[in-house]
């Protein structure tokens, strides 16, 4: 899941650092990541996982980090399952 979360990073999160490079815990959002571009990183990743984030995971600490996107997505994931 990190290794998909990263391609969207790179395709969308307009990123000043190459995802790749990023720790999981890293700050996105002091590496470029706007308010702007986590919108379009929450729609491509409900493309890709068929996932829909409820208004309560709207939250800047959601697009904080890969490690707090993976939690979610992985979490909305299960339920749908």
């Amino acid at each position: 899941m990190e290794t998909k979360i990263r391609e969207i990073l790179a395709a969308q999160g307009k990123l000043t650092v190459d995802p790749y490079t990023l720790g999981v815990h890293d700050d996105l959002f002091a590496v470029g990541l706007t308010s702007h571009a986590s919108v379009n990183v929450m729609l491509a990743l409900e493309d890709e996982f068929d996932i829909e984030f409820p208004d309560e995971a709207l939250k800047r600490a959601t697009f904080s980090s890969i490690q707090s996107m993976a939690e979610v997505v992985g979490k909305l994931v299960d339920e749908a399952a």
